[in-house]
């Protein structure tokens, strides 16, 4: 409680502390799950094309990312913005460095 602030009628207004309960976390920890069964059954089943195989890891994966992240680091909330810079700087550096590798591989 802050004794700075008032309401209209002089008394002390109470403040309180937004808390997220467990089910926003056990939605996304089911999300996950099912997330990893499909990117599972997916290289499980064999007869899925290899190439559709891929991409849609790929996709689970991006996913995965944004929830882990998102949820579980709680970089979603505010406050959050100089950790988040510093991540997207790491993947630019970090793209940037395979591009060229992959480039400098493939040069003829």
């Amino acid at each position: 409680m802050t004794t700075n602030q008032h309401s209209s009628s002089g008394s002390p207004v109470k403040h309180r502390h937004r808390t997220e309960g467990p089910q926003r976390h056990i939605v996304v920890f089911v999300f996950s799950v099912i997330l990893t069964l499909i990117a599972f059954a997916a290289v499980a089943a064999g007869g899925v094309n290899a190439t559709f195989a891929i991409i849609l890891l790929l996709v689970m994966a991006v996913l995965q990312v944004f929830l882990q992240m998102g949820f579980w680091m709680h970089l979603k909330d505010k406050g959050h913005m100089i950790p988040i810079i510093f991540m997207l700087g790491g993947f630019f550096i970090a793209g940037t460095c395979i591009v060229m590798a992959l480039y400098w591989v493939w040069w003829d």
